[in-house]
This record gives C-alpha cells, structure tokens and sequence, in this order.
C-alpha cells in the first residue's frame, strides 16, 4: 500500500480527488516510477514578461491559484527569494475559509497559495514566468488535471497595481506569442482576504512524496522547475513548519 499522508483527517481530498489517488494507485501497478513522473500535464518553455516590477527593499506578497494548492505550493517553496509559500484560500469570505466548505466549489474560494518573496532576488515578473511554465496549466476553465470545480481555477489575486498591470501585460503578451495551444483563462482580481489552510495542507508535498496523487501530479511539477529554471531552483524547500529536531 502507498504511504498515507501525514495527519490527514478523514474528510481531506474527497470526491474527485479521491477518486484519482485511487486510480494513481492502480497504475503504479503497471508504470515504473520513472514513467509515473513524465505521464502529468507537461511544462511549457516561455519567456519571462517584458514589464516586470522595479526593485523594492523588504518583502512582497504574491497570491497565486492554479489547482490543488499541494504542488504549487510544492514548487513556489523551491524558489530561490521565496521565504514562505502558504497553502490557503482566496476570493470568498472568512467564514467559507475551510477545506470542507471550499470543496463544495460555491464559496467563491480558489485554492491558493500565499508567496512571501524577496523581490531583490525573484521577481514578481519570475514569479509569474513560473506559475505559467511549471506551476499549473493556465488553459484549463475551472479545473486543473483531475480536479473540476471553480475552487481550481487559475486565477492571480493581485496585491497592488502593479502586480496587476504587470500580470495583465504579461497575459496578453503570452496569448499573442502562441505559447500556449489555447486561450489563457487567468482570472486576475484584487485581493479581498487571504486564509490560511488547515495545517494538515501545509507542506504537504515534502511530507508526502510518495502519496499517488503527489507522485503523479506534482512531483513532476518541481523537477521541471529544476530543468527549466536552474538558476531559480532551491533544493531544500522553505517550508511552513521547521522540521522536528
């Protein structure tokens, strides 16, 4: 049997989720690890946007939604200039701000990812390359792989006016290099309220490497980071919690 993850309460990753670790968990039957971790959505090489944000002294805050919160979590804490990546949730109200609440997909909630970066070192331009390349599959209307609903959409929760022009500029430069097969679908709206995910979501990808669905979908996502942007890779990821001593 595949590892189970670490407290993982009864009701996490059910429905749709849940119904793809289990068929994970019966290929992995048949394909070798090596096969497991080329089968997900591929990356796409792009280039970086043309308008990026000037150098700013102390840290920013970027919100990025693009599916499960697990990988992109995943791959923002191996960032270089990124000191957090928190899993949460975004565009509703506090009071929706739960895991079972958000998975009914009518809170008006995405999953998210709140990232704490130092733009002396990473740029919310290189953020933004990243999120598009690696991160997610800007093309997919409220779903991302397995996972259907608009809790999955692809969506940038802007924090100041330029973080929006930029990621406007950016997006429509993108549609009209042809990078991608079909239309970007971002939403990009203003940032109402950030919430923390349950702490149980939090660094879940490093406590789990080998859980079906982590294997498949995400662990793919951080060795392109690794082979498409080497010069932005960190191996030791910035995690939420320090590990037990």
């Amino acid at each position: 049997m595949f590892a189970k993850p670490d407290s993982q309460p009864r009701t996490v990753k059910t429905g749709r989720r849940l119904q793809w670790i289990a068929r994970a968990f019966a290929l992995s039957a048949t394909l070798s690890g090596a096969s497991m971790a080329t089968a997900a959505e591929p990356a796409v090489s792009i280039p970086p946007p043309s308008l990026d944000e000037k150098t700013a002294s102390g840290p920013e805050t970027a919100v990025f939604a693009g599916g499960c919160f697990w990988g992109v979590q995943g791959v923002f804490q191996h960032v270089k200039g990124v000191s957090k990546a928190v899993s949460g949730y975004a565009g509703g109200s506090r009071d929706t701000a739960s895991y079972e609440a958000v998975s009914n997909g009518d809170t008006g909630h995405a999953e998210s990812v709140e990232v704490t970066y130092d733009p002396s070192k990473v740029s919310y331009g290189k953020l933004l390359q990243i999120f598009f390349s690696v991160g997610h599959n800007p093309t997919q209307l409220n779903y991302q792989g397995p996972d259907h609903g608009t809790q999955y959409r692809s969506a940038l929760f802007v924090t100041t006016p330029e973080q929006k022009k930029i990621a406007e500029a950016y997006i429509a430069e993108l549609g009209k290099s042809g990078a991608f097969p079909a239309a970007i679908v971002t939403e990009i709206s203003p940032l109402k309220g950030f919430y923390a995910a349950e702490a149980y979501h939090q660094d879940f990808l490093k406590r789990n490497p080998t859980y079906p669905y982590i294997v498949y979908n995400d662990m793919p996502k951080i060795e392109n980071l690794r082979q498409l942007f080497p010069q932005s890779f960190r191996t030791n990821p910035a995690l939420v919690f320090k590990a037990k001593s």
